[in-house]
Formats: structure tokens, C-alpha cells, sequence
């Protein structure tokens, strides 16, 4: 009997020769798993395609609920930009696929993974990473590593010489990864970054010049963190999160253009649409402000970094993650209110908000008449916390004597 491969298969022409390149060079059964994480596209093709292709079996997972409940709102809670900008919605879509991945090979008795990432991109190192942490005896095989197919061309030769239909061409020229947080594009024009990009590239978002005139008015309700109402409206992670994109796209909210460092050492550009993860990510943020005081927010906005590093270096099943996630959780526990954001034209703004647990005390702050704040305290503490400055001052003074 031949060993298993689990393989991760979209569809597209790479994972379609991958299954009869890896029953000719390892003579493996191929079994393939396609998850569901809202690309929109039509996956119940993909069954008899799979079979056709030499598979002997296809798992075709939902994950779109657990991929929002599990992995979309931890990153959002911890405050992830990588790099300033980016709001990690392919990153953290890897380590889910890569779990899932493990468990059908455990289910199945497989002792190979495979899956169709390029030597030169960060889904490798993510897939790969969740696999090592999850099934350490699991091995993979990552064709574009090894094999002898260098271009689109000699992929659609081996197709057709195996009589795997091959997908007709794209009508667009972008490399396009979408899930329920996001779209990306890159490659064709944008990889010139003196190019603008294209006035048709987005599919999600309208452009903010295409946007309504007019703003609109959204309130997220949150519960330690997490949100759970648009509007008054509760929802589920899902459904919410497809909300929020609803408002989002429609404002031309969360278009990012960037260049970003890959983990494997080289920059590249790409156009992210983020409509509603942008939205509740801000939104967040400015209840954080009224939530948490000052050396939290700004130990917080430091594990926000790393915790963005990790999951864009496909780190996720780490001790050191599980460690910040606890850290985190505490921030969370007074993290609950209600946002409102304004919406116009590419702009996602505060416009008010509440929480049971403001830190934010009027009494203080105000300009006018108050009996809770002793002005004249302010000189001691002035002439205490300035005192390492005066010290300092003084010695340079006497050395000019």
C-alpha cells in the first residue's frame, strides 16, 4: 500500500499538476484539502476536478467562522499593523489552513503535507512552521522547491500532457489571495513602485473619490475586546465582520498600498482591501483610549509590534505568542463600550464613544472650577521629576568655572 500526501489544493493549475507530480516522483496516494475561508469562489468544483487530476479523495472545509472567531479578532484585539499598515489578513489565514492540514493527515494516516507556496514567499515558512509545531513527524514536500517546471508555461505543458484541463487565463494579471478580512494584488504593474495602481485593480472597495458624498455613521459595540454589534445589531463573528466590509467597501475604507519586507529577505509591493477589519481595528483603538492608562497603552502598542512580527513570520503556534495572548486578554478585560466611527471618503474617524470603564474623569480635566485637583501639587512634582535634568545643568556649570 502507498504512503499518504495531504495536499493543499485550490484548484489552480500549481495544485492541479502538483497531485500526478507527486504520485510520479513519490509514489504517494494524494488526498487534498481545500478550505473555505470566504475567497468567494465556487469550491464544489473542486471535487471532481481533484479526482480527475489523480487525488483519491478532497476534503472541502468551511473554516470562514473560525477563521473570524479565532484568528481575525485575536490579531485585531492585539492592535496588529505589521509594518504600520498591514492588517496580516493572509498571514494569519495560514496557520488555520496549516492546522487543518494536520488534522486530516492525522485522520487519514498520512506521513507527508504538501502544498504549492513558492521558494520565494512567506507562505512557505507559515505553513511549514504550524506543521512543525503540530505534527513534528509530519514531512513536507514543496514542489516549486525541487521540481524542474520554472514557468506558466511549461506548468500548462506538463497539464496537458496528463490531460489535467488547465484554468483559462486570467482576465487580470494580479497575484490575488482573498478571505473574509481581505484582498490582496500583486505582482504585473504594481511591481514598479513608481506605478500608481491601475483605476480598475480594486474589486472590494470603491475608491474613496467614488465613494458617496455624503458620511455615514456606524456604532461597534465591544465586549473585552471583541466586537459584537453594528448598530445595535448583535451578531456573530462572521456575519459581523461581513458587515462591517458591507460599510467599509461602500466608503472606499482600508485601501493599503505598500511595500513590505518578506521574511525571506526581499521587499515587494501590494494593494490590500480591508474595509471592515480597518473599521473595527480603529475602532478598537479608540477604546482602548478611554480604557486602558498610559503604561499599558504604550507596553501594548510594543507587544502589538511583535505580536505582528510573529504572525506574519507564520509564528502563531508559539510559546511566546501563547504568552503575549495572555497578556493581551488582561488589557481585554475592561475593553468593552460602544464606538461610534464616521465614514467618508476613505476616512474611518472617531465620532464618540462610551464605556462602563472609562478612565476618562471630567472632574480632572476640566478648564473650569474643580474640587478634586490641587493645582499647587503640580510644582512638587515638576521640581521632583525635573530634578535629573537640574542636576545635570548644574554640572556643566561648574565645569566652565
Amino acid at each position: 500500500m502507498s504512503k499518504k500526501v495531504v495536499l493543499a489544493y485550490s484548484g489552480g493549475l500549481d495544485t492541479s499538476i502538483i497531485i500526478p507530480w507527486l504520485k510520479e516522483n513519490y509514489d504517494l496516494e494524494v488526498i487534498c484539502m481545500s478550505a473555505d475561508l470566504g475567497q468567494g469562489e465556487e469550491l464544489a468544483p473542486l471535487h471532481d476536478k481533484a479526482i480527475k487530476s489523480g487525488a483519491s479523495k478532497i476534503y472541502i472545509e468551511d473554516l470562514k467562522a473560525e477563521f473570524v472567531k479565532d484568528y481575525v479578532f485575536p490579531v485585531l484585539r492585539a492592535g496588529c499593523l505589521y509594518e504600520g499598515k498591514y492588517l496580516l489578513g493572509t498571514s494569519c489565514a495560514r496557520p488555520l489552513i496549516a492546522k487543518k492540514l494536520v488534522e486530516v493527515a492525522k485522520k487519514e494516516g498520512a506521513d507527508y503535507i504538501a502544498h504549492g507556496a513558492t521558494g520565494k514567499g512567506n507562505d512557505q515558512v507559515r505553513f511549514e512552521l504550524t506543521i512543525k509545531a503540530l505534527a513534528p513527524n509530519v514531512k513536507v514536500i514543496a514542489p516549486w522547491r525541487i521540481w524542474d517546471i520554472k514557468s506558466r508555461e511549461q506548468a500548462i505543458d506538463y497539464a496537458e500532457a496528463r490531460g489535467i484541463p488547465v484554468p483559462v487565463a486570467k482576465k487580470r494579471p494580479y497575484s490575488m489571495d482573498r478571505n473574509v478580512l481581505h484582498l490582496s494584488h500583486e505582482g504585473a504593474d504594481l511591481e514598479d513602485p513608481a506605478n500608481e495602481p491601475m483605476s480598475d485593480l480594486l474589486l472590494i472597495c470603491n475608491r474613496p473619490e467614488d465613494a458617496p458624498d455624503a458620511p455615514e455613521y456606524v456604532e461597534i459595540t465591544y465586549e473585552k475586546g471583541n466586537p459584537v454589534a453594528i448598530n445595535g445589531e448583535y451578531l456573530e463573528p462572521l456575519a459581523l465582520l461581513e458587515k462591517a466590509n458591507e460599510l467599509g467597501a461602500k466608503h472606499g475604507i482600508g485601501i493599503v498600498d505598500m511595500v513590505e519586507n518578506r521574511l525571506v529577505g526581499m521587499k515587494s509591493r501590494g494593494v490590500y482591501e480591508t474595509p471592515g477589519g480597518t473599521i473595527l481595528y480603529e475602532a478598537h483603538k479608540c477604546l482602548e483610549s478611554l480604557t486602558l492608562d498610559r503604561a499599558t497603552t504604550e507596553y501594548k502598542s510594543i507587544i502589538g509590534i511583535k505580536y505582528a512580527q510573529l504572525v506574519y513570520d507564520g509564528l502563531w503556534y508559539t510559546p511566546l505568542k501563547e504568552a503575549l495572548d495572555a497578556f493581551i486578554d488582561k488589557t481585554q478585560e475592561t475593553c468593552s463600550g460602544v464606538v461610534k466611527m464616521k465614514l467618508y471618503k476613505g476616512n474611518c474617524t472617531i465620532a464618540g464613544m462610551t464605556s462602563p470603564y472609562s478612565l476618562y474623569n471630567e472632574e480632572f480635566v476640566t478648564f473650569g472650577e474643580d474640587e478634586v485637583y490641587n493645582q499647587a501639587d503640580a510644582e512638587g512634582f515638576i521640581n521632583l521629576f525635573g530634578l535629573p535634568l537640574k542636576v545635570n545643568a548644574l554640572m556643566k556649570e561648574s565645569l566652565k568655572k
